[in-house]
């Protein structure tokens, strides 16, 4: 049984709510940078190359890369060999969000009560998803998420007569929909599957995906590929102004479901694709 203080996960969730709010990852970086050399309409390149500019400038000048510094979504993968010490664990990791936004002087935006919206004034609580892994490791991901694109997802419960049509019309009738909203270039991610909750979760999880990595099954590979090329022929480009890039990436995870469902969610998220993953 490995020991491990909470005052760690803390700290550490407090520094990856601010690096993720100012650092794009690499592969959000060279996702961009790659659509700019292939963008074929001149308004969308020129939007492509202002994007870069604007990563550039936010990590210089330790600015965020986006207003929107988003609500909070962490994803905590336990080892079901650690025990924590030093207090609740919801609490530490509320407090890490709190102090990131605080100390890191990020606009907070979650309200107390999604009627009344009272402020919370300091960006809690965020949204916590737990599961428990072999191991005596804990594996965090930080992924703060804009409601621009946060309010542009879908969920589709659809019939398995449906089939695999289905869902790729479903996904091309949200990104349609949503149009300059998401502020694309977009990540599309999707969930197949589950339940109602489950396939909006796996499409949560999808968009913390390395860009570029596709699905390990063979079926699902083709399906990603061919949403992102018929996505992009959409016309809805770069800042939804024209072009041949609306998506950077289509990612899909998949989960088993009951014989008389086929749910599918899309969550889409703008090009501040942010999130940071760290092992404790």
């Amino acid at each position: 049984m490995r020991v491990l203080n909470v005052s760690e996960v803390t700290e550490n969730i407090k520094e990856m709510c601010i690096e993720a709010n100012h650092f794009l990852p690499e592969d959000m970086k060279c996702a961009i940078q790659k659509a700019g050399s292939k963008e074929e309409a001149p308004l969308g390149r020129q939007i492509l190359e202002q994007l870069q500019e604007n990563m550039e400038i936010a990590g210089k000048e330790m600015i965020p890369i986006c207003q929107d510094t988003g609500m909070a979504v962490v994803f905590m993968e336990v080892g079901q060999d650690v025990c924590f010490t030093g207090g609740f664990i919801e609490d530490a990791i509320n407090e890490g969000v709190r102090k990131g936004y605080v100390d890191g002087f990020l606009r907070k935006s979650v309200v107390k009560d999604p009627i009344l919206r009272e402020n919370t004034r300091d960006n809690t609580p965020a949204v916590i998803h737990y599961s428990m892994i072999p191991g005596d490791r804990v594996k965090i991901t930080v992924a703060p998420k804009g409601f621009g694109s946060e309010n542009m997802s879908r969920v589709f419960m659809l019939k398995p007569a449906d089939g695999i049509e289905g869902v790729k019309s479903a996904v091309l009738t949200a990104v349609k929909d949503a149009g300059p909203n998401a502020c694309p270039p977009v990540v599309v991610g999707v969930g197949i599957g589950g339940t109602f909750e489950k396939c909006a979760l796996l499409a949560k999880k999808a968009l913390t995906r390395t860009v570029g990595e596709y699905s390990e099954i063979p079926y699902v590979q083709e399906l990603e590929k061919e949403l992102l090329e018929r996505i992009n022929r959409l016309g809805i480009g770069p800042g939804g102004l024209g072009g041949t890039t609306t998506a950077l990436a289509v990612h899909i995870e998949s989960y088993p479901t009951h014989i008389a469902g086929l749910p599918v969610a899309i969550n889409i998220c703008c090009h501040v694709n942010r999130h940071v993953v760290r092992e404790l």
